[in-house]
Order: structure tokens, then C-alpha cells, then sequence
């Protein structure tokens, strides 16, 4: 038809523009393939100011990097409505319910998945609404909505890794690493799917294997956002720290890897600093910080009290309770932070703070911690013990099982602390 092209998904766009169309498609690929040049929308409506996905898709990726410009793209989309494709008017439905300030998040996940069943090839929305359901902490909806669409996407690019990883956090992990396996086998430069693949070894302490398969991985991820570059780094330093390899390992990784990405002249400092901090964190709590204070404090200062702010003010309950706890945990307040984390704590209750379960076994480890600071040994004991039943092979829970059994007069102690010791020697020799 004159006037109207096909996206890569074969459905309607109304435009004359090849322009227009390639920059649509790209930012599909950008978006998919989580790539730094996502920007590449804006060069849509620049192309064809009449076009309604190329603009309300601009107004999408602006949302985050420049909430100032989303009007003038909506308005834009809105105006040229009455001769959008019945596919581009319901993008716009989708993704302007989705940036709203006034957004219920159960109703958003809903329209999007009303949008699939007419839409299911559509990948990117797809994408949207799991990194929302991400954010709910409801990797169930997120299961649900990639189900919805598979048998329309049996052989599509990135489908899989978007299979794999609401799987892991429903501790699916034998579906979770068939599904990520499959989606490598389909792109074996897919980062959503090397990284679910990291997950699975990871979770069942296959640290030294997690490390050489990202490693080989890594020579395809100078193109990524610089969230997926460093969080994937991330996950190889902390493989190298869970496996007790030498710290210098996870230094190296740390500066070479994560903060060089500052050096970057397209870099997004914020995600970068999400992924350093978290790591930090890990090794403040395995007590190897003092290596790491020149780059703590350089790390601090970037970290202003205007950003802190800004956290806290959109922070939830369970994020600024947390948040107090490690304030107090770092000063040395064991009781107080015990007491904000409370008796019955379990990091899992913490999903919508926006992490997966690999970034929040850090919260478990510290409150652990803080219950054998604070005498509370059988239920430090009890904890380490489920925790073990998940990951049996993690040498730092046996380490501090080993404290707790000590401290209980057990006699198991000696036990627990060879098994930690042959498993911290297995995994980097």
C-alpha cells in the first residue's frame, strides 16, 4: 500500500519513509540486543515528523534519559492518530499508559498483554512489559507474558534468554538452562542469554565454568549499554570472589572491566555505578574492603547527596528499610540494623526493589551476619542451613556455618570447616 511500510515484525507503519523505517527497525535491535545506541529512534521522526511508532517509540526512550522531551514526541504521535495503522495505534495505547505518572502497574502489564495476543511478535513490547513485571517483583507475569508468545517466535532472535530468566527466578533452573542454551544456539551473542547462562552456574556453583564461558563471551560486548557491559562483568567478579579466587582477580575485573567503562564518551555513569556499588558490597561483607578503599572512596564522591536524594525520594518502604540497615550495618550498628531487618527477615520478600535473586543474597548474607553479631546463633544457623540446601557449593556459607557450629559448641565445626575450605581450593586451582 502506498504510505505504508513494514517493520521487522511484518506489521503496518503508515509512512513513505525508508528513513524512518530503518530507524524504527534498529532501535528493535538496540533494544533487544541491549544495545548504547538506543538513541537511534530519535532519527525516526526526524525522517517522518507524521510518524506515529516512530515518535511514540521516541517518547519511550526518552522517558528515561530525558523526561523533558516525552511531550513534545507524545503530542506529535497523538496528532497524527486518526491515520495510524491499527498496530501503531495500539503501541501508542500501550506505551503512553506505560510512562504515565498515573500508571497502576497491574493495569499496564494487562493492556500489554492484550497487545500481545494481537501483536505477538512484537519483541520490544514484550521486552517493556517484563522489565516492568521486573520491577513488580512478579517473574510469574513475566513467565506468563513470554508464554503467551512463543509459539509465534519458535526460532526468533532473543525469545529465549527472554524465557530463561523470569524461569531462574522461579527457581526453574533445569527449564531455565534449556530454555538460555536454546537462545544460544539461535545467537550465540545474545547478552540476555549469556547472561541467564552465567545464572545457572552461578546458582549451582559452577563458578570456575561461569567464568570461563562469560570470558569467551565477553569479546561480543563492546556494543552494549553500559548497564549490560558492566553487569556482566559483575557477574564474572563475583564467580572469582564466590569461588575464593585470588582478590586481585576480582580488582582487576573491578578496574578494567566495570569503572574503565567511565572512559567511555557514550558511557551511562548511573549504571555504571549500580554494578560497581553492588560489588563493593559483596566484598565489604567477605571482609576484603580494605583492598578496595581508594576505590571507595572515588566511588563515594560520585555518589552525591543530590542522587541519594533523589533515591530516597522514590525509594519504597522495604528499599529505604533496607537501606537503613546497611547504613547502620556499615557503622558498626549491628543491633539496630538487626532490629530494622527484624527476626523473620528473607531477602526474597524484597523482589520489587528492582534486583534479581543472585543481587539479593547479599542482603541475606548480611543478615546473617547481623544475627550471629548479635547471639542469635540457632537462627543464624537455621538460615545458613536453607540457604545451603539452594547453593551447597558456595564456600562462604559454609564459613559461616562453620562460626555458628563453633560458637554452639557443635561438633560438627571441624566438619564444616574442611568442606569450606576443600570447596574454596576446588573451584580457581
Amino acid at each position: 500500500m502506498e504510505g505504508v511500510k513494514l517493520d521487522q515484525w511484518g506489521y503496518e507503519v503508515k509512512t513513505s519513509s525508508d528513513a524512518c523505517i530503518a530507524a524504527i527497525n534498529s532501535y528493535y535491535h538496540q533494544v533487544l540486543s541491549y544495545g548504547r545506541r538506543r538513541d537511534v529512534i530519535l532519527e525516526a521522526p526526524k525522517a517522518d515528523p507524521d510518524c506515529v511508532l516512530g515518535n511514540v517509540l521516541a517518547a519511550s526512550f526518552l522517558c528515561s534519559f530525558d523526561p523533558s522531551r516525552v511531550p513534545t514526541f507524545l503530542d506529535a504521535a497523538n496528532s497524527c492518530l486518526d491515520n495510524a495503522s491499527g498496530y501503531e495505534k495500539a503501541v501508542f495505547d500501550a506505551v503512553s499508559y506505560f510512562i504515565s505518572p498515573d500508571r497502576d502497574d497491574d493495569v499496564a502489564v494487562d493492556l500489554h498483554s492484550t497487545f500481545l495476543k494481537d501483536y505477538p511478535r512484537d519483541l520490544v513490547s514484550l521486552t517493556r512489559a517484563q522489565v516492568l513485571c521486573f520491577y513488580m517483583g512478579r517473574p510469574d507475569l513475566s513467565l506468563q507474558l513470554v508464554q503467551q508468545v512463543l509459539s509465534k517466535n519458535e526460532k526468533a532472535n532473543f525469545i529465549y534468554g527472554m524465557l530463561a530468566f523470569p524461569l531462574l527466578e522461579l527457581g526453574r533452573m533445569v527449564d531455565a538452562e534449556k530454555a538460555a542454551k536454546e537462545g544460544f544456539e539461535i545467537n550465540k551473542e545474545d547478552p540476555w542469554t549469556q547472561h541467564a547462562l552465567c545464572h545457572v552456574y552461578q546458582y549451582e556453583c559452577h563458578f570456575k565454568e561461569a567464568v570461563i564461558f562469560m570470558e569467551e563471551c565477553s569479546q561480543s560486548w563492546s556494543p552494549l549499554s553500559s548497564f549490560m557491559h558492566t553487569h556482566n562483568w559483575w557477574h564474572v567478579a563475583l564467580c572469582y570472589l564466590e569461588g575464593n579466587s585470588p582478590i586481585d582477580k576480582v580488582a582487576e575485573v573491578y578496574d578494567e572491566c566495570i569503572w574503565k567503562e567511565l572512559e567511555r564518551s557514550d558511557a551511562s555513569p548511573v549504571e555504571v555505578y549500580l554494578n560497581a556499588v553492588s560489588l563493593l558490597l559483596r566484598i565489604y561483607v567477605r571482609g576484603y574492603i580494605k583492598v578496595f578503599e581508594d576505590r571507595l572512596k572515588v566511588l563515594a564522591k560520585c555518589l552525591t547527596n543530590k542522587a541519594l536524594s533523589d533515591v530516597k525520594e522514590e525509594a519504597t518502604a522495604d528499599a529505604k528499610r533496607d537501606a537503613e540497615a546497611l547504613y547502620e550495618y556499615g557503622k558498626g550498628e549491628n543491633e539496630k540494623a538487626l532490629e530494622l531487618l527484624g527476626l523473620q527477615f528473607d531477602a526474597i520478600d524484597c523482589k520489587a526493589i528492582g534486583a534479581s535473586d543472585e543481587q539479593l543474597d547479599v542482603f541475606n548474607e548480611i543478615w546473617i551476619i547481623l544475627l550471629i553479631n548479635g547471639g542469635e546463633t540457632t537462627k543464624a544457623t537455621e538460615a545458613i542451613e536453607k540457604q545451603l540446601k539452594k547453593r551447597e557449593g558456595a564456600p562462604f556459607l559454609w564459613r559461616l556455618l562453620e562460626k555458628c557450629y563453633h560458637t554452639l559448641g557443635r561438633p560438627e565445626a571441624a566438619n564444616v570447616g574442611e568442606r569450606a575450605s576443600a570447596l574454596a581450593v576446588a573451584y580457581f586451582t
